[in-house]
Formats: structure tokens, C-alpha cells, sequence
């Protein structure tokens, strides 16, 4: 876990096998405005590897759990990915708890076969043998310009997917890339109406997992939500674009906007 600056907690959320790392480029200037607060999941980074298939309802308990033990009873919310997916689960569930949330090109409104294979396929390939070229290839997946991928982005997470047993922790981490497993984990639109807060949902241009018309369709299903897109980003804004997501989303936080 990592802290910085002061004010309301703001809670920074990666993506599936990410890492707290993915938040380089936005923690310093988050942490101009509120506690930033950005973690790691069960299995992920440098916690303690996974031993068992996690789902939806493990990783919003072990937010839960992260926000009594830091002893903060209501935060913001930011999630990419994955983290968007729990943010979205954690506000539905726990709508005390929560202030404003951000979903970056959030998961869990779709279950795309070919989408999902291909997740599964380049992140176990680079668990199972994290060398510079399967590490890139799955960092390139995320960006629309591959260029984005540094030697710096590869070898932090090469480090971090060397560790013993983080192969196997990684199969445990991708069962939310099983059909079945997706389904039943999904937002539902019940979900989505019980997020009452105020949201702004983030799409991309070129984001691979999906269309910009699904970010705009969740946040319709929203109470108080907005919609934003990035153009020439992939999965995971970088560089300019990482710059982009930052006006957006401290815009959105700190209510000038």
C-alpha cells in the first residue's frame, strides 16, 4: 500500500494483475487534493499470492476490511479496469461508505469471449515466463500506441510477476476470464441504479475491451453519473492521455466541474 497528501481518501484501484505502480503518473497530482490511498488486491503486486479463485465479492470485502483497518469511513473511489468493477460493487453495496467514484474503462457490464481468451492467454503466458517480450506483450495490449510500453513499465512488472508462485497466484486472479465465473459477477442493472452518488465513467478511444457506447450505456443505468471519453488511449491512458485522465477525474473530485 501506498499513501500520500492530505484532505478526503481518494482510493486508487488497478486493473486485473495490476499493481499500485499503474498510478505513477496520477498519484502526485491526486495527492495535491486528498489522502491518496493506492493498494493491491489479493495475488496482486507483493501481497500474499492467491491460493483460491477470487471473485467479486472477495476483493470488495478486502476493500472493506483495508478502509476499517486504515480507520476511514467514507472515501472516493477510482478504479481502472478491474478496479472499476469493485468500486462500482463497493458503491452499490456500501453507498455510506462512498463518495464520488471514477470508472476508467471499468469492467463488469460484459462478457466478450474473444476479449476475455485474450486477457487470460497474454497474462498467463507472461506469469508463467516473465521475460521482456511476453511482459510487453501484455503491457502492449493495454495501450494504443505500443510505443508507450517503457523498458521501466517491463521491468517493474517483470519483477513483480518473477516472484515465487505468482503463476499460479495468476491463474487464481484470471477466473473472472471464465464465462461462467464473469456471468455471474457481473453489475446488474439493480446494482448500477443503487449507485447514487455522484459518478463519472471514462472511456477511450481505442480501448480493446470494448466500445465507448458501453461506458455510456453504464453510465446512463446511473443515478447521477457522467460520461467522458479520452481520445488516442487505449486501456490504460499513458503519457499525454495520463495527463488527459487527470484534469478529468480531479475536475470531477473536487467538484469544479
Amino acid at each position: 500500500m501506498l499513501e500520500a497528501g492530505q484532505g478526503e481518501p481518494l482510493v486508487l484501484m488497478a486493473g486485473t494483475s495490476g499493481h499500485l505502480e499503474a498510478y505513477a503518473r496520477n498519484i502526485a497530482a491526486f495527492a495535491e487534493h486528498f489522502r491518496v490511498i493506492a493498494y493491491d488486491y489479493p495475488g496482486h503486486g507483493y501481497t500474499t499470492p492467491a491460493t483460491a479463485d477470487l471473485e467479486l465479492p472477495d476483493y470488495v470485502a478486502h476493500l472493506r476490511g483495508l478502509l476499517d483497518v486504515l480507520g476511514v469511513d467514507r472515501a472516493h473511489l477510482s478504479g481502472e479496469s478491474l478496479g472499476g468493477w469493485v468500486a462500482a460493487k463497493f458503491a452499490a453495496e456500501f453507498p455510506g461508505r462512498v463518495g464520488r467514484i471514477v470508472l476508467n474503462t471499468p469492467g463488469g457490464t460484459m462478457a466478450t469471449p474473444e476479449v476475455m481468451e485474450r486477457i487470460r492467454t497474454l497474462s498467463q503466458a507472461a506469469a508463467d515466463d516473465p521475460s521482456p517480450e511476453r511482459i510487453r506483450a501484455r503491457l502492449e495490449w493495454l495501450m494504443a500506441d505500443p510505443a508507450s510500453v517503457t523498458d521501466e513499465l517491463v521491468d517493474i512488472r517483470r519483477t513483480i510477476y518473477a516472484q515465487p508462485g505468482f503463476a499460479t497466484s495468476m491463474r487464481h486472479l484470471l477466473c473472472l476470464q471464465d464465462p461462467e465465473i464473469r456471468r455471474r459477477n457481473l453489475l446488474t442493472g439493480a446494482e448500477l441504479a443503487a449507485i447514487t452518488g455522484p459518478a463519472l465513467v471514462i472511456w477511450t478511444s481505442d480501448d480493446p475491451s470494448g466500445p465507448a457506447a458501453a461506458g455510456q450505456a453504464m453510465a446512463e443505468r446511473m443515478p447521477d453519473a457522467r460520461f467522458e471519453v479520452i481520445k488516442d488511449a487505449g486501456h490504460w491512458p499513458q503519457w499525454e492521455q495520463a495527463q488527459t485522465f487527470n484534469a478529468l477525474a480531479l475536475e470531477f473530485l473536487t467538484g469544479t466541474r
